[in-house]
């Protein structure tokens, strides 16, 4: 039996895992496509549409979150604005990249590789920040959040004009801002992505911006991206309505969710599971490439749990810990309560 084109199973794992990502999205303010491309990609689905329906995804979820960020004043638009020009740029030259690659035969291998590299670099990047902020607790230091690494500091000091006067504080030249976000573009085009787990780490790290601006200004470029470069995918008949739709539908319930767990689950806990979670999809992609080389079917297997399974522990981590916090609360309630008998 098949509804829209796909098996009972297959509806059910997209509507589950969309649950899943919605869940990761609602908490990391991150659409998610960097985990449905690869798993596309490990379903068999040609590595346009794969990319495609990655795209149209974050550009769904996306919108929500934009709505939620814009509620409580963490979005740049001027900067964001800059960063939708450059970042359709590199998408459109990243996109015809990858029919290029496509023609040659080569798509899903170069793909695969740099998801590997990418999130593996990304969540080490989040991994040690997550050990100097331990680090920095233990020493009894005061860590502001909002804090502007070191590195972007640096960068920032480095004035050459056109500068841009930035919401949150400080100036950024759109030299940085052009190089920033055009590279960020070039790789969402080329691996599908709306580019979050890169597009947030560049404005934060390379631009200089407070944490919480950076989430918002990413995912507010990344809307206007991500509507670029579904359009673009689009025309060539490269996005899956079926997929995409069964995803959303999961999606729309884990973002709620998600969201809510924000304010109950320590930053440093988020950083760390976020950080777990890329590497842990890295391997994932890694064993899916190596099994192709070799033929062991076996390893295609694990691959797909390692990807799949990461965002799934890390989702129930999550809600978990909501969970914890609510019973916790409900029993603090019930205490009192019976304290003013």
């Amino acid at each position: 039996m098949e509804l829209l084109g796909l098996s009972l199973s297959l509806l059910a794992l997209f509507v589950s895992f969309g649950f899943m990502v919605g869940v990761l999205f609602g908490f990391f303010g991150m659409g998610g496509s960097f985990l449905i491309t690869p798993t596309l990609l490990i379903l068999d689905y040609p590595a346009s549409v794969a990319i495609g329906s990655g795209l149209a995804f974050y550009f769904g979820t996306s919108v929500i979150a934009v709505i939620k960020h814009y509620d409580v004043g963490e979005v740049d638009y001027r900067l964001g604005a800059v960063l939708f020009v450059v970042l359709s740029i590199g998408i459109e030259l990243g996109s015809r990249l990858v029919f290029a690659l496509e023609a040659l035969g080569v798509a899903e291998l170069v793909t695969g590789l740099a998801y590997i590299f990418l999130l593996a670099g990304i969540g080490l990047l989040f991994l040690r920040r997550a050990y100097n902020l331990e680090d920095d607790d233990d020493d009894g230091e005061d860590v502001d959040d909002d804090n502007i690494p070191p590195i972007g500091q640096k960068i920032q000091s480095y004035t050459v004009p056109p500068m841009i006067s930035l919401t949150s504080g400080g100036r950024a030249s759109l030299w940085t801002i052009s190089g920033a976000g055009g590279g960020v573009g070039i790789v969402s085009g080329l691996i599908g992505v709306g580019g979050g787990f890169i597009r947030m780490p560049a404005i934060h790290y390379l631009i200089g911006t407070p944490l919480t601006a950076a989430v918002g200004t990413s995912l507010f470029a990344g809307l206007f991206s991500g509507a670029y470069g579904t359009f673009t995918y689009g025309m060539s008949g490269s996005v899956d309505l079926a997929v995409v739709s069964m995803l959303l539908v999961g999606s729309a319930l884990g973002a709620k969710i998600g969201s809510a767990a924000t304010t109950v689950v320590e930053e440093n806990d988020v950083i760390v599971y976020f950080g777990l979670m890329m590497l842990f999809a890295s391997a994932g992609i890694a064993l899916s490439e190596l099994s192709e080389w070799i033929g062991m079917e076996g390893l295609e297997l694990v691959s797909v749990l390692l990807l799949v399974g990461s965002s799934f522990v890390v989702a129930l981590l999550i809600l978990s810990e909501v969970v914890r916090t609510v019973d916790v609360d409900d029993s603090h309630a019930q205490t009192t309560s019976d304290g003013g008998d």
